[in-house]
């Protein structure tokens, strides 16, 4: 897999790809999502299922990283506590099991903000600013002002939210391998000056299908090309049949091409293998046309969704109940990360109370 990845990536990731080995001896799991919104299939299948499959094996720890979100969106806070519960309500329909993982709020643990504060005092500027992800949104971005010290300093709440729990493994996509690895080097830094307080944390990459927008783009919430884990069967049957095709097929009797068509890439997912393979003789053949084609895919892809639907509902008819679950985990987060503070205000000389 590895060699697979490192032929599409840039140069950046590629250096911190080279370094990339799937951890053998995982024992404590730690990873967050921003509460942007709704969580899609992309979410899902790029980090969602690995967390399960994670906390199926290892001492889990995940988080809603609000704190995070408004470090670009901090001119409008107006729906972060919405989309902090509807997140708790994705997570828990997806599959997540507060018995088998501590599921928190970031900002329900303020030992984050305090590890935060002290690693910032150690971090050199120059490290944050040769940050891709931080260069490339500066220019992405620019409806907003992102020179903030919040914004440049995320990494280093980062990897408080990481060695806080002293986890040594982090579930991440290909795009977070440099974020890690600069969490790395902090990590290290403190530890020369302080003792070895912290685990080197190691990222955990998984095999995650590639799975497109509506329009063949990447699946983004600012491109509006999602398919949601929330989305009605109306919904979903609506954007199946908008979804594009083989831009070369015309007519139902042209032989088709699905290694470029986005609707084929969901059947590989989602369809019975031996069906797949079926699909694809008859597109190229020109025996099946796209409609017919979408009409399978959707009525497939709603017997995914339609168990973490209901789910879903179920969990938004008693939020009381559902927050209580996250202000448990927070409790049990809170535990860890208060006795890691008292071990590097220790090690840093504070005096004590």
């Amino acid at each position: 897999m590895k060699e697979m990845i490192l032929s599409n990536v840039d140069r950046e990731m590629k250096i911190a790809l080279e370094k990339y080995e799937e951890p053998k001896d995982i024992k404590r799991v730690l990873s967050g999502m921003r509460p942007t919104g709704k969580i899609h299939l992309g979410n899902y299948f790029g980090a969602l299922k690995t967390w399960i499959e994670l906390s199926k094996r290892a001492e889990s720890f995940f988080f809603i990283a609000d704190w995070h979100a408004i470090t670009t969106s901090y001119h409008n806070t107006s729906e972060l506590a919405e989309n902090t519960v509807q997140m708790m309500a994705d997570w828990l329909a997806a599959g997540l099991d507060p018995e088998r993982s501590v599921l928190f709020v970031q900002s329900w643990v303020k030992e984050h903000a305090e590890l935060h504060l002290l690693l910032s005092m150690i971090v050199p500027v120059r490290w944050l600013e040769r940050n891709p992800t931080y260069k490339e949104m500066m220019e992405n971005l620019k409806d907003r002002e992102l020179a903030t010290y919040g914004f440049l300093g995320y990494p280093v709440l980062q990897t408080a939210d990481i060695v806080i729990y002293k986890a040594d493994t982090v579930p991440v996509g290909i795009d977070q391998i440099p974020h890690l690895e600069l969490s790395r080097e902090i990590t290290r830094r403190f530890n020369r000056f302080f003792g070895e307080i912290f685990p080197e944390p190691r990222p955990y990459l998984s095999e995650a299908p590639k799975l497109p927008g509506l329009d063949g783009r990447k699946m983004s919430k600012s491109y509006g090309n999602c398919i949601y884990l929330s989305d009605s069967e109306e919904e979903v049957n609506k954007k199946v049949m908008s979804m594009v095709t083989d831009p070369a097929r015309v007519r139902k009797t042209d032989p088709g091409h699905p290694e470029v068509c986005s609707v084929f890439s969901y059947h590989k997912i989602f369809s019975p293998s031996e069906r797949v393979k079926e699909i694809e003789e008859a597109c190229r053949k020109g025996e099946i046309g796209c409609v017919q084609c979408k009409r399978e895919l959707a009525k497939n892809l709603n017997s995914f969704l339609s168990p973490i639907r209901e789910k879903r509902e179920e969990l938004l008819t008693d939020r009381n109940t559902l927050i209580d679950i996250f202000r448990e985990g927070s409790r049990k987060a809170r535990e860890v990360a208060s006795q890691t503070m008292e071990e590097v205000r220790r090690a840093m000389n504070f005096l004590r109370e």
